[in-house]
């Protein structure tokens, strides 16, 4: 047996960089926090734009030139066609009256979401000046308007009895008030927050599941829609799509009016001060600040349907809806949310 020396492998190969290898040298890495893309484009598209007066009274007025244009096109359709023939221009007669029957009903259906809004309006106008004034007349006429606004309503029997046993024994606008918001509206601020709380987490899962460019933000703005008139409802101001739409515009416009911006950069800070983005990739977390926008829509909708101002009841906070809508949502716990 012979020894036999192996010859040596080969060496590794160094490349000397002096000093620009460094890893202490390079720069920090930015840490890019997701910033609520599609809930900003959502309010970009539904918030109210500048010269809004101009607009409306050239859409009135085309649509008024549009109606006549149409209005004499079909009188002229159906007189010809009686001329020819009996039967067929007065079934078409019948159709056309049919249709005029149903677009003024919708319109009346339309006129009357406004009026139900405009009632909620009127009554947290007047509950804001009794309190302000301290007019008990002006408190227990609102406290009235709001029985009569509830009077059909099986979820609010229990607090109007019990608002009615407690009222008599209170002489103070103020505390009549806050009698009735506690004892009628506190169980509506309960489903209005569920409602909420659905809204955001489906906004983000579609954000964070969906990776199409505009699928996130045409489901924020219909998730929105939807969850705005089911407050209204909830608060008794149902709504239809005109109305729906001009509220959705009404609570963006009062959002964008503090800046777009400004109202994602605290959300966002909130949400990293809990940890919860440094665990999920990008794109869950921009669900996690969509779904926290959505939140603060909602907080905002409620206090525009709301027929009483938050006085009594504390106001919901965004980061507790968020907590509670997307708590186990990414397989983690957004108790810092």
């Amino acid at each position: 047996m012979s020894d036999t020396v192996e010859p040596p492998g080969p060496k590794p190969f160094v490349l000397d960089l002096e000093g620009e290898g460094d890893p202490g040298a390079a720069p920090p890495v930015p840490d890019i926090l997701p910033t609520g893309a599609a809930m900003q484009a959502a309010a970009r598209i539904a918030a109210p734009r500048p010269g809004g007066g101009v607009r409306r009274m050239a859409v009135w007025a085309f649509g008024a030139l549009f109606s006549f244009v149409l209005s004499v096109a079909a009188w002229d359709f159906v007189t010809d066609l009686l001329t020819r023939n009996a039967v067929l221009g007065t079934v078409a007669f019948a159709l056309i009256v049919v249709a005029v029957g149903l677009a003024l009903l919708g319109a009346a259906r339309e006129a009357a979401a406004f009026a139900r809004l405009g009632r909620l309006d009127a009554l947290r106008r007047g509950a804001v000046a009794a309190m302000a004034n301290a007019d008990l007349a002006g408190a227990r006429t609102t406290v009235a308007g709001l029985e009569r606004l509830y009077a059909g309503r099986p979820d609010t029997a229990w607090g109007r009895a019990r608002l009615a046993e407690r009222r008599g024994d209170v002489f103070d606008a103020d505390g009549l008030l806050r009698l009735a918001e506690v004892e009628v509206l506190g169980p509506l601020d309960q489903t209005a927050r569920r409602e909420i709380e659905a809204a955001a987490r489906q906004v983000a899962l579609v954000t964070a599941l969906v990776p199409l460019a505009l699928a996130d933000v045409a489901a924020a703005l219909f998730a929105n829609l939807r969850m705005i008139r089911r407050i209204a409802e909830i608060y008794g101001g149902r709504s239809g799509s005109l109305g729906s739409w001009r509220l959705l515009s009404r609570v963006f416009g009062h959002l964008v009016a503090t800046g777009a911006v400004a109202l994602t950069d605290d959300l966002v800070g909130t949400v990293a001060g809990g940890g919860v983005l440094s665990k999920v990739s990008r794109r869950f977390g921009e669900g996690i600040v969509n779904g926290a926008l959505t939140a603060r829509v909602g907080v905002a909708a409620m206090e525009l349907c709301r027929p009483l101002p938050f006085v009594a009841l504390p106001e919901p906070g965004v980061a507790n809806l968020v907590s509670r809508a997307l708590t186990g949502l990414f397989g983690m716990k957004a108790g810092g949310v």
